[in-house]
Formats: C-alpha cells, structure tokens, sequence
C-alpha cells in the first residue's frame, strides 16, 4: 500500500502521563488517539525508566527464574512432559508475580521424540567404523530397525543437488554448507544456511536418497550437533534426516576427498506420536485508561529436546516475565493493558502463534515485541514500523541508551508475533549481540551456566523501559498499513 503523500509526522503528544500504583483500573476509557502534532518527547518517563534499569540489576529475578526453568524443565519441546511442566512453572510464575487474569489458552501441538538411537558410522576401506556426532532433525522419520548402508553423495545447494541428481539415487545426501563467515549479521547467515535442514530431506527423498545429513548451522568448529525442525510433504518419499557437527562434517568431506566410494551407515529410532494437548500461558498489567489496547511482550516456552532451552528461548521467557515483574515492584499502572505471552511449540510448528493469533486477532494491539535471540548482552530492537512511528520507537530507545540497547533500526519481530501483521500490528524484535548465538542454538550447549546474569537482566530492563513507555504514552502509535492479499 502506498502511504499518502501528506504523511503526518508524529505519533504521540508531548505530555507527562499520569501514574498510579492502584491495582484497580477505572473503567475502560474510548480508544486512545493515534496522532499528534508534534515529536513525541519521551522525557517526561525517564525518571521511571531510569528506576526500571536500575532495579533490574539491583533487584532483579530474571537470572534467578531462568534458573528455575532451566532445573524444572529443561528439555521441553513440544508435546513432552518437559512441556508440560513448563506450562504450569510459567503459569504459576505469572500468580506469585502479581500478574492478573492469569490463563492457559489451550493449543494442539505436534508430538516428536528423539528415542534412544542416535547413531552414525563411517565405513571406509575395511577399517573400523568411525563414529560421528549428529542429532536427529525434528520431525525425521526412523531408519529400519539395524540402520541404512549407502553410499554418500555432498552437495553445497540445491542447484548442484538438481545438477547432480543421477547421483543421488540409493545415497545418502550431504548438505554441507556452512554459514557465511562474512556476513556481519549471524541471523542473516543462519538464514543463508538453514534451508538445507529445513528442506534438505525433501528434496533429497524426491530424487531417490535413503537419507540426508545437513552440517549443523553454527559457525563454531566443535563436536556438538545443533537440530531443528525439517518439513516433509504429502507426496514425497520420507527419508531419515540428521544433522552432523562441524567437526564431523569436515571429517566426512575430507574423507570423501581421499575416497568417494565410502560408505555410511545411519541408525535412527525417533517416532512422530499424535497432536498432544498444550497451552500458550498468558497473563496482565491491566490498564488504567485504556485497557482493550494491549501491549505484547513474550517470548516462547518450548525448547529442543537438548541442552535447558536457556538461550532459546528461556531468556526471552524471563525478558518479559521480568519486564512486568520490574513495572509492578514499582507500582506503575501505565494507560495500557501490558500482557505477557509465553507461547507453545515456536520451534517446530508455529501452533502456539496461531492459537494465539485466531482468539485475539480482533484486540486492538498496540505494539507486539518478541524476544528470542538469547540473553547476550542487548544492542537494541528491530522494527517493522512506518518510517514515522520508527522515530518514535527510536526516542524510546535513547530512555534505555545505558544498556546498549538504544538503537531501534528496521527488521522483523519475531515467529510468533508474525501472524499479526496481518493486522497492521507494530512488531519489534529484541537484539542482544549474537556473535555467541549460533554456538548454542539447538544443541547441547544451550545450558544455563552460558548465560551470564547481568546481560540477562540488562535485557530484560531495556524491554519494560521500551513496553513501559508506549504503554503508558498519551497516544498510541498508529497501526501499519494492513498488507495486501496474497494471490
């Protein structure tokens, strides 16, 4: 959509904001304004947000709570009892901080477990097999009971695999692709890279592979394995799909250099079982003025079925629980209903955000914001928003500066926030450094002794400075321009 050509150029009025510590809102005033006549001055608030980014490290839980979750339930993917556990940890959180109208809203879920046998051998020359690390993708099928022998065949992108497709029949395929080393942005890298885990086994099983290994999408050279989910379609064959660790791909590429007649056998147990019940945990700092119009914060619960899920995504579950907790030690009760959501099944399958997205599509949310980029130390928040409510955004930014998360530059937000851009919602991602991201992501090594406590808690400090504020603001900022139809 075309914006017009007179583009008015504020969203919000100057203008101290009352606040109150009462935990009874009146009632429900008519929809805040979306414009105003001059830049937003987001002065009047620094006193607050001051408070709120000391407190964080003076006073703060989020390194306590992750520790929490990391110890009640730290394999929780999807449909596990781990899952489960985490639902109610969440929600029992949610109670003993204070929050109101505490509630599980249900969603089904997809169920996949890892099993027992994990298992590849390199046959080569008539030596000892050779063991090499990998992980089950989520969502692979099994191998037959005892394992696939076959030969192996490496590729680095879709187009040499459809070149090379006469080879591919009765072998195993070798994704082997790292992650660009150049790009500055390691998500951008990763988003070079992962298609091969995502789809490797799909394109793979159409041309007659028995199976398809993927390199593990990190830029560290180590022997740990990162999974992810894998997708499968109605029509094609359904073949085992592993990911090796880098070391183990660089080991299975220069063997193949020195013989390419080698030989691999892989032997995998993991089961897909039923959709399973589960819930996205939600709960709210119900506003003073207007509170039918919602702030979003959240972060999602489920985590792969390795390492304690710290980085991904049980720092952003805390971001925002400790967000509210921060806003409510203070007494604040800002214009607008602030309302966490902790959401289900992100990593393989997206289920939490849609529940989600059909029962309250309809609400009128203000801002959206996600955090799941880990706990590292913050550099600031990317945005979707309209050039004019980016300056906005970016004004807020300079009231939290001191944690390093003052820049606010465009970007997306977020998985499961996605689907409300649909309705013209504002989304914002939060962005800690990610240089370390990628090392963790997936793996064994997403452990809670590899986040440290106090770029945690500078995290979580920047997000209620940033929710605490548009929240609070005599305006709220003006939707996006609804998308059009897809064709």
């Amino acid at each position: 959509m075309q914006r017009p050509l007179l583009t008015v150029l504020v969203v919000f009025t100057v203008g101290v904001a009352c606040r109150t510590s009462t935990h009874t809102p009146p009632p429900a005033a008519e929809n805040s304004p979306a414009v105003a006549s001059v830049p937003f001055d987001p002065e009047p608030w620094r006193a607050e947000v001051d408070g709120l980014l000391r407190d964080a490290l003076v006073a703060g839980r989020s390194y306590e709570m992750l520790s929490e979750l990391c110890r009640v339930a730290p394999l929780r993917l999807s449909g596990s009892a781990g899952a489960g556990r985490a639902v109610t940890w969440a929600r029992d959180t949610m109670l003993a901080l204070g929050l109101e109208n505490v509630r599980l809203e249900a969603c089904m879920v997809p169920h996949w477990e890892r099993g027992s046998i994990e298992r590849l051998e390199l046959l080569d020359k008539g030596g000892a097999p050779a063991p090499l690390r990998i992980l089950a993708l989520g969502g692979s099928v099994a191998t037959p009971a005892g394992g696939v022998r076959a030969g192996v065949l490496e590729v680095r992108s879709f187009e040499e695999l459809e070149q090379r497709a006469d080879e591919v029949r009765g072998k195993f395929v070798f994704f082997n692709r790292a992650m660009d080393p150049g790009q500055h942005d390691c998500f951008a890298a990763y988003g070079g890279a992962v298609d091969q885990r995502s789809a490797g086994a799909l394109r793979a099983g159409k041309l007659g592979a028995v199976g398809a290994l993927v390199r593990s999408m990190t830029q560290r050279l180590d022997d740990s394995p990162h999974t992810g989910a894998m997708n499968y379609d109605e029509q094609s064959p359904r073949i085992p799909a592993a990911a090796l660790s880098t070391l183990a791909a660089e080991r299975l590429s220069a063997a193949l250099v020195a013989n390419p007649t080698l030989e691999l056998r892989l032997e995998l147990d993991c089961r897909t079982l039923p959709d399973a019940p589960s819930a996205n945990v939600v709960g709210e700092i119900i506003g003073r003025e207007a509170p039918e119009e919602i702030v979003l914060v959240g972060g999602h619960l489920d985590a792969w079925d390795v390492g304690h899920g710290a980085h991904d995504d049980g720092a952003g579950c805390v971001h925002a629980l400790e967000a509210a907790r921060l806003i409510l030690a203070r007494g604040l009760r800002p214009r607008r209903t602030i309302r966490v959501v902790l959401f289900m099944n992100e990593e393989n399958g997206a289920r939490g955000a849609r529940a989600y997205f059909d029962a309250h599509a309809h609400e009128p949310h203000v801002l959206a914001l996600e955090s799941d980029a880990g706990g590292f130390t913050p550099r600031g928040f990317s945005t979707d928003a309209a050039p004019d409510t980016l300056a906005t955004l970016q004004r807020i930014g300079g009231l939290v500066a001191r944690t390093g998360a003052e820049r606010v530059f465009p970007g997306s937000g977020g998985v499961d926030i996605g689907p409300l851009a649909a309705r013209g919602v504002v989304l914002m991602g939060y962005r800690p450094d990610d240089e370390r991201y990628f090392d963790h992501h997936h793996s064994e090594r997403d452990t809670i002794d590899q986040v440290h406590p106090r770029e945690l808690a500078n995290g979580a400090a920047a997000i209620a400075g940033m929710i605490y504020v548009v929240a609070d603001a005599p305006q709220r900022l003006p939707a996006n321009p609804i998308p059009a139809p897809r064709r």
